[in-house]
C-alpha cells in the first residue's frame, strides 16, 4: 500500500515509521529542518509498543506536496488543527491520486473540513489517544496509549471498507486499531478528555496527575466536563456515557490514572513557543456554546488564558 503522511510531527513520524517497517511505501511531508537529520540518522520508534525502524528503501522525505508523485491509498493528515484548512488545499492538488484522506488530528471540526473538500466517500476520521514524544527528529518515543486507534467514515452508522482496511493495516503494523460505526462519538469522547486536562495542564505547567490532586483543579475540570457534555448533546452528538457524571467516574478512576505522568501537548507547544490547538478544544466548546446559546464560562476563561500565554511567548 502507498501512504502519504501529511504533517509528519511526532504522530506522523511514529505511525509512518511503523507502516514503513511493515512493508508499506510511505512518503512523509516534513518541515525542511527535519529532513536532513532524518535522512542521515533514519526513522525509528521506541517505547511501550516496541521498537520499529523504517527501511530507507520504502521511505521518502518530501519538502512539499509538489514532490508527492504517487497514487496514495491513504493520505494521513496529522497536522495541528490550526493547519487543517491549508493542508486540505495542498492535498486537493493530488486529485484522484488521493484515494482516502484521513484526519488523525486533535479536536473537533477537522473531519467536517475534510468531508467538505473530498466528499464522504473519500473522507475518514481517526481518534488517537496515544502519547508520542520527539526525542529528536526521526526518533519518536511512545510513552502511553489509553486505547486503540478508532477509524471511521464521516457518515454515522456506516463502516466503510477503507476504514476496516486501515484499522487492520495499523494493527498489523504494531498499533492496535478498530473500525467503528461512529467516529464522531469517539472524537467527542476524546474532546471531553482533552478539554478537561490539556488547557489546565498548559496554564499551570504540570503533568495530568497533578491536576487531580487538588480540590480546586478537580472542580475546574468538572465544570469543563459539564460544559463540554452539554455542547456535545446540543450538537446532536453522543458519547459512550449517559451523562457528565457518568463520564467523571470513568475519567477519575481509569482515564486520568492511565496517563498520570503525561504532560499536555499544549504545554509542550507553549514551552517551544508554538501556537496551540486551543481553538479546536475548549475554544471549540466555547464557540459552539455561543452559537447554540449555551453558557460555557469555564471553557471561555481557559481559552482566553491559553491565548494570553501564546501571545506572551
Amino acid at each position: 500500500m502507498n501512504f502519504l503522511i501529511f504533517g509528519a510531527g511526532a504522530l506522523g513520524q511514529a505511525l509512518g515509521c511503523m507502516l514503513a517497517a511493515a512493508g508499506h511505501r510511505t512518503d512523509f511531508i516534513l518541515r525542511p529542518r527535519f529532513i536532513q537529520q532524518i535522512a542521515e540518522d533514519g526513522l525509528k520508534v521506541t517505547g511501550i509498543l516496541g521498537d520499529f525502524s523504517a527501511p530507507r528503501s520504502n521511505c521518502r522525505l518530501l519538502a512539499g506536496i509538489d514532490q508527492a508523485d504517487r497514487h496514495y491509498d491513504y493520505v494521513l493528515l496529522t497536522t495541528k488543527a490550526y493547519d487543517t484548512a491549508a493542508a486540505i488545499r495542498d492535498i486537493a492538488t493530488l486529485g484522484d491520486r488521493a484515494a482516502s484522506v484521513v484526519s488523525m488530528q486533535n479536536g473537533c471540526g477537522n473531519v467536517e473540513l475534510v468531508e467538505g473538500c473530498f466528499g464522504p466517500e473519500k473522507t475518514l476520521g481517526a481518534r488517537v489517544i496515544t502519547g508520542f514524544t520527539i526525542v529528536r527528529p526521526g526518533l519518536i518515543n511512545i510513552t502511553v496509549s489509553a486505547d486503540a486507534v478508532h477509524v471511521g467514515g464521516s457518515v454515522r452508522g456506516t463502516v466503510p471498507e477503507s476504514a476496516r482496511l486501515l484499522a487492520l493495516l495499523l494493527s498489523r503494523a504494531g498499533h492496535p486499531a478498530l473500525a467503528v460505526a461512529d467516529i464522531h462519538q469517539s472524537l467527542f469522547a476524546k474532546l471531553l478528555y482533552n478539554c478537561a486536562l490539556n488547557p489546565l495542564g498548559a496554564i499551570l505547567g504540570v503533568h495530568y496527575g497533578a491536576l487531580a490532586e487538588r480540590l480546586e483543579t478537580r472542580e475546574l475540570m468538572n465544570k469543563v466536563i459539564d460544559e463540554t457534555f452539554a455542547v456535545i448533546t446540543a450538537l446532536g452528538g453522543n458519547t459512550p456515557w449517559l451523562d457528565a457524571d457518568g463520564y467523571k467516574q470513568v475519567f477519575y478512576s481509569t482515564l486520568l490514572p492511565a496517563t498520570y505522568n503525561h504532560r499536555a501537548s499544549m504545554l509542550q507547544d507553549l514551552e517551544q513557543g508554538k501556537p496551540t490547538e486551543v481553538d479546536a478544544l475548549v475554544g471549540y466548546v466555547s464557540s459552539q456554546g455561543k452559537r447554540l446559546q449555551l453558557p460555557t464560562p469555564t471553557c471561555e476563561l481557559l481559552t482566553a488564558l491559553v491565548k494570553f500565554k501564546e501571545a506572551r511567548r
